[in-house]
């Protein structure tokens, strides 16, 4: 019972460090840019939501709604304004300038909303489910439904939609996408502007059991790490390494020593590098010419 309790906890929290790890490797592959400052956009999501609730005192579904427009619009912005002209640096350079962007993320927040942690009232806030004996939150419950149902979404948007059968050409081969037509720029606008709404919805899945403050987007540390363990050309393995870091946190900081949980992430990362440094799902694809 202890047993399936810890893997339900850690399922739940593992679909959060996915979700943001999708973002990560969603912007790698369109653009070759990682974006040190996605845990941070997860933040800032959460913190809208919490305006459009308990300021603007929106409904909740309402707020959501509003949420995930709103980043979506700021990825694109930060894409056009911030980024574009990137493209084609050293990715040390694109690199300082996405943790510089964290920061200012970071001290943004703090100034608009405090550095006092907030919470994020839900309809679904402090239920209880209790199949045979086991304890559920319905928050944990709402974390993995709703991160079950993104994937979903992202998996026939990917799979059906001309958009997204463009943006797979465009991170397959830039020249000859933008050769048959394709408008790779926009392509790039689109890319931020959906990692941005996955950030949204990460952030509103777990402001409710992790208190709202400037500083929860340090979670995207190990968000990067469990994109790196599942493969970091691959969506699938951004989801499986979260779930595998979650999960592997929750036994670790019942049956390890106090505070070794805080850095299992970091310990599966240093193994997998040695023992398979292109991850679990080895997609890291060349480049076609």
């Amino acid at each position: 019972m202890e047993v399936l309790q810890l893997l339900i906890s850690g399922t739940s929290q593992g679909c959060v460090y996915g979700l943001i790890a999708l973002g990560f490797v969603l912007i790698y592959k369109a653009t070759e840019m990682v974006n040190f400052a996605q845990g941070d956009m997860m933040m800032l999501g959460a913190f809208f939501a919490f305006t459009y609730v308990n300021i603007l005192e929106l409904n909740f579904y309402v707020a959501v709604l509003a949420t995930i427009a709103t980043m979506a619009m700021l990825g694109a912005v930060l894409e056009r304004v911030v980024l574009r002209s990137m493209i084609g640096e050293p990715p040390f350079s694109v690199l300082m300038l996405t943790i510089g962007l964290g920061f200012i993320i970071r001290a943004v927040a703090g100034a608009v909303w405090g550095n006092q942690p907030r919470s994020l009232p839900t309809p679904y806030a402090g239920g209880v489910f209790k199949p045979g004996g086991l304890i559920i939150g319905y928050e944990n419950i709402v974390i993995i439904i709703g991160t079950a149902l993104l994937c979903l979404c992202l998996y026939l948007f990917f799979r059906f939609s001309r958009l997204g059968i463009a943006m797979q050409a465009a991170s397959q081969n830039q020249l000859a996408a933008f050769y048959v037509g394709i408008p790779v720029k926009r392509i790039y606008g689109v890319v931020w502007a959906l990692s941005a709404t996955i950030s949204a919805v990460a952030g509103i899945l777990v402001a409710p059991v992790s208190l709202v403050d400037p500083q929860m987007g340090f979670i995207g540390i190990k968000a990067f790490a469990a994109a790196i363990v599942g493969g970091f050309g691959s969506l699938p393995g951004a989801i499986v390494g979260g779930l595998l870091i979650g999960i592997v946190e929750q036994f670790a900081g019942l049956y390890l020593p106090t505070g070794f949980s805080d850095v299992t992430a970091y310990v599966i990362l240093l193994l997998m590098l040695l023992l398979r440094p292109e991850g679990i799902f080895a997609t890291m694809q060349r480049k076609k010419v």
